[in-house]
């Protein structure tokens, strides 16, 4: 994976998908962490993390970070 990216939203995380798709790169957008990764050069993690409560929304965040980058 060359490019990684975490979304707040699900419509944010798709309209980013879509942009990288259209631009050449293979993307694929994961709902949240902990299911497996394929194969791509960009991948755009999902949250619904725009209205959760601050230390919920960090906590997330990092986690989809950090599984991300492994």
């Amino acid at each position: 994976m060359l490019l990684g990216a975490i979304a707040d939203d699900f419509t944010g995380a798709s309209d980013l998908a879509n942009t990288l798709a259209r631009g050449g790169m293979s993307t694929v957008q994961f709902v949240g962490t902990g299911r497996g990764k394929t194969d791509c050069e960009a991948g755009v993690v999902a949250l619904k993390t725009r209205s959760a409560p601050v230390d919920d929304a960090v906590r997330q965040s990092l986690e989809a970070a950090r599984w991300l980058i492994e």
